[in-house]
């Protein structure tokens, strides 16, 4: 009886189907022939609304839809498009080629016209990148790899109007570099504390990829305070906020943005095997942005406040190596003689856990902690030893060993020879056998780069013939200059005297 009825249902489910799929077929049959009958006509409308289907909530816990429009209007009129240009001629030894540069597989393939194997570079080499604009008087952060080595600096905004760049400032050690250009009614992008960025975070990264400009791209915050170690300054800091928006050649300098449109981090590099996107892009954070951009306006140069310790992310290999008990926080490997934590009491083997009472599970963490300090700054570190816990009060010092800020003259006239200059030391004049000078500690985009052959270390002693004894000699001896200059000098290992030769009317 049960088979039977089942049968029942089977034809009847099966004569429902045909009897669908039959008045299915007239209709397509019908409308074939109406269409023979009637025009096509395409019908538009002005607008369409999008149907949101994801949805985010906001710092109450409303629920709203996502949405980047308004975010991306936002910020596009901030974010520029940089063009670095290397003019000078330089030998096969100096060629990418030769070089390899660990931001070059990021930033490298933009460039143009590189050297011909075995010869002198006889054609500009540029270079594309992206910038933020942070401030009404036109200064704008990009990545220092944007502008290294190049002559000339040329920024387009999103409008499309160009302007000639100054460089203010630059900080490998971060690889960040501050620049400015002359222009009025510029729309700028706020900074915001970075600590407050959390992982999962909405993001949008805002730039110039692969050559095509004012790109935004959408994604989340993967994961903070990540070191990849692409960075070989000696001092160099690494504590990037990773993101899986799309970051490609070219986004180099530009914007990490959250949904309220404000900055959060400059993207710097991508992780990949083929030198474009494939997951992963890492951001300084806008906290280290903040610091650099502050000291290069005050001081002129980035102060930077250290332990003068080694360290090691704690993990259970470390402590099983050690002999220790799994502590999450830093492993201090070695103190350095006579440094901030070698005065203050800390010792190789602490487990450093805390900073300023700020949890420190990792080195990056620390390292970002710390690079936010000054010399001369006091921190509170909290360590575990031999399972107990320990506090120190640490007062930060310079790479030499001092709690001294250095201020170096940022005149207008020194930034547009595009150079970092420092008083001789008397000792240094006195080895060298001359009465006094001014080191060119730094070079960059300027015209000194542009229209000489200078290398960083030369020692200037004269300009158009008078000696010149520190900074503000250099400064007073070109403000309002017009016409050649002439510089004189030495270089130190070299008893031969060098002299470079350059216009300040152009």
């Amino acid at each position: 009886m049960t088979s039977k009825m089942n049968a029942q249902k089977g034809w009847k489910v099966y004569f429902l189907s045909a009897l669908i799929a039959l008045v299915v077929s007239f209709g397509v049959i019908g409308g074939y022939h109406l269409s023979k009958e009637d025009p096509i006509t395409i019908k538009q409308v002005n607008g369409l609304n999008g149907q949101h289907v994801l949805y985010t909530a906001d710092n109450e816990g409303n629920i709203t839809p996502l949405d980047f429009t308004e975010t991306s209007e936002k910020v596009l009129d901030a974010v520029v498009h940089i063009k670095s240009t290397q003019t000078r001629v330089h030998s096969e030894m100096d060629s990418p080629r030769q070089l390899p540069d660990p931001f070059r597989e990021f930033f490298g393939d933009m460039f143009k016209n590189q050297m011909p194997e075995g010869g002198m570079l006889q054609q500009p080499m540029i270079g594309t990148g992206s910038g933020v604009i942070i401030n009404e008087k036109g200064y704008i952060v990009t990545n220092n790899h944007v502008i290294n080595n190049a002559d000339e600096v040329e920024v387009t905004l999103y409008n499309n109007e160009s302007y000639k760049a100054t460089v203010i400032g630059t900080d490998p050690t971060t690889d960040l570099a501050l620049l400015q250009i002359k222009a009025d009614n510029l729309k700028t992008m706020a900074l915001v504390n970075s600590d407050d960025v959390e992982v999962g975070e909405w993001v949008l990264a805002v730039g110039n990829p692969m050559g095509l400009n004012s790109t935004v791209t959408a994604g989340i915050v993967s994961a903070k305070a990540r070191s990849i170690n692409i960075n070989k300054e000696k001092f160099a800091v690494e504590s990037f906020i990773q993101t899986d928006a799309a970051i490609n050649p070219g986004n180099s300098g530009g914007a990490l943005v959250n949904l309220e449109g404000n900055l959060i981090g400059i993207n710097t590099a991508i992780a990949s095997r083929t030198g474009t996107y494939t997951g992963y892009g890492f951001a300084v954070p806008s906290n280290i942005v903040t610091k650099v951009v502050e000291d290069l306006l005050k001081y002129g140069s980035v102060q930077r406040g250290m332990l003068g310790v080694t360290i090691r992310t704690m993990d259970g290999s470390l402590a099983h190596e050690e002999d220790v008990d799994f502590v999450k926080g830093v492993w201090v490997e070695n103190v350095g003689e006579n440094s901030a934590a070698d005065k203050a009491g800390i010792e190789p083997g602490d487990i450093i856990t805390k900073v300023d009472d700020v949890l420190v599970s990792t080195s990056p963490r620390l390292q970002e902690i710390i690079a936010s300090k000054r010399p001369g700054d006091k921190v509170d570190v909290t360590v575990r030893r031999n399972g107990s816990v320990k506090e120190f009060k640490v007062t930060l010092e310079n790479a030499k060993g001092t709690t001294e800020i250095t201020k170096r003259e940022k005149k207008e006239v020194l930034n547009l020879l595009g150079a970092d200059f420092e008083t001789l030391e008397s000792s240094m004049a006195k080895k060298l056998g001359v009465d006094g000078g001014v080191q060119v500690v730094r070079l960059y985009a300027g015209k000194i780069r542009k229209e000489t052959q200078m290398r960083e270390g030369f020692i200037i002693t004269h300009i158009d013939g008078k000696k010149v004894k520190d900074v503000e000699d250099v400064a007073k001896a070109l403000e309002d200059k017009n016409g050649g200059v002439m510089l004189e000098g030495v270089y130190e290992g070299s008893p031969d005297k060098y002299y470079y030769a350059f216009g300040m009317d152009s």
